[in-house]
């Protein structure tokens, strides 16, 4: 492998992965927080922050953060999961310290300016907005509602209108004071990038972060159920969830080709039986979602109100033929799908930099490439259908749906149907 791993004094972790056939360099932060570990009355602050980050610096206002990427052709973003928050850019390899430097600064000396704060507050109060008027935005809030409820795993990321209107300066800075700790970060770079040198700059420009925090997720608790909201929308949203497993499952792998044997591409047996074969929807596929201690399976469909009631049986009779009968070609063509799509992302120096982090988060080490290889090679058709077998069992059917539902069967039915 060419990835190296270091740790700082004060517990950072750094990580490099050198691809030196290119030019650029995408380097990122991963802080181990996102809004699990969030309460009630928190519910959004991770995403807030992790807007209010680029809004100014002591030594940087928000046009400088923009402007000095943006004059060497580079590109800034992050984003918030339920578990994680991701601080990224992308540049030229020789503005590597410039980007280092940019995102040290707002990760330790961000003021939260009370006029970019008002500004801000009404930019996500829009995407909010944006999000509760796209049907396939709101049905997944929904599952996750019913999967987990009065839970930080149930509630959306980006919070709520009513909680986003009331945070204050003071909120994003005892959060980032008590979440933003050394030891709970892992910063990553891939592409053309030396070590050593990335080290050095690392413990040069990250020398603020304090060292430890103590606190820790709300152990996620799968209930499932139904949420569902009755919309005039011209189709029914459904999004279908299951208690799905973790990253660290030994199942994990076996999870992965079975889903894309099910609802993963074109060859798919969900998109021929469904949209192929019925003509009942333009989009089916399913997914996995995956935390470090648990997860959910999901389907998600669309579908005009005079076919949802025939769709549903059609999903239901597919998952239940999967756990019976799958044949060694459909392992293979699924295997293959995976293997091609990793190898494909290993071109992209941001999907290196993803991978990293996200594994350095999990599992704490980098995991080798062979190593997945071998993980989805030791997949067989036996193994996809006992794991079919045992996703059907694992506990009660999530329903999310959104559109015109008048003529959908209860819950109580379509639940007994999987």
């Amino acid at each position: 492998m060419t990835v190296r791993t270091s740790t700082l004094d004060n517990g950072l972790r750094v990580v490099s992965d050198s691809m030196p056939h290119v030019e650029t360099v995408t380097v990122g932060v991963w802080n181990d927080v996102g809004s699990r570990h969030e309460n009630r009355e928190q519910n959004g602050l991770s995403h807030m922050l992790e807007h209010m980050a680029f809004k100014g610096t002591t030594r940087r206002t928000a046009r400088d953060i923009a402007e000095q990427i943006e004059n060497v052709g580079g590109y800034l973003n992050a984003y918030t999961s339920r578990e994680h928050t991701t601080y990224y850019a992308r540049l030229l390899h020789e503005d590597l310290e410039l980007g280092l430097d940019v995102l040290a600064d707002i990760l330790q000396f961000s003021t939260f300016d009370a006029e970019e704060l008002e500004r801000e507050r009404g930019v996500i109060i829009q995407e909010i907005g944006q999000a509760n008027d796209t049907p396939d935005d709101i049905v997944f809030d929904l599952m996750q509602e019913a999967a987990y409820p009065d839970q930080p795993a149930g509630r959306p990321i980006l919070g709520t209108l009513d909680l986003v209107r009331r945070f204050q300066r003071h909120d994003l800075a005892d959060y980032m004071g008590h979440h933003y700790k050394a030891e709970e970060m892992v910063l990553v770079a891939a592409g053309r990038v030396n070590h050593d040198q990335l080290v050095d700059l690392a413990e040069k420009k990250f020398s603020a972060l304090q060292r430890r925090r103590d606190s820790r997720m709300e152990p996620i608790s799968y209930i499932g159920g139904a949420r569902l909201k009755d919309k005039d929308y011209d189709q029914v949203n459904l999004v279908f969830g299951f208690d799905g497993i973790s990253y660290d499952d030994p199942d994990y792998y076996v999870a992965q080709i079975m889903s894309m044997i099910l609802g993963g591409g074109m060859s798919s047996r969900l998109f021929q039986e469904v949209r192929e074969r019925r003509g009942l929807v333009y989009s089916i596929y399913s997914f996995m979602q995956s935390y470090t201690d648990g997860g959910t399976f999901a389907i998600h469909a669309g579908t005009g109100p005079d076919q949802v009631n025939e769709l549903i049986p059609v999903v239901a009779e597919e998952m239940h033929r999967l756990s019976q009968d799958v044949s060694a070609e459909e392992v293979s063509r699924a295997r293959t799908q995976l293997k091609a799509g990793m190898m494909m992302a290993y071109e992209s120096t941001t999907n290196r930099m993803e991978q990293l982090g996200r594994q350095m988060m999990i599992f704490d080490r980098p995991i080798p490439r062979q190593e997945i290889l071998d993980s989805l090679d030791r997949v067989d058709e036996t193994a996809v259908m006992r794991y079919m077998d045992r996703l059907l069992s694992s506990g009660p059917l999530t329903l999310g749906a959104i559109g015109p539902l008048k003529g959908l069967e209860e819950y109580d039915k379509i639940a007994a149907r999987f």
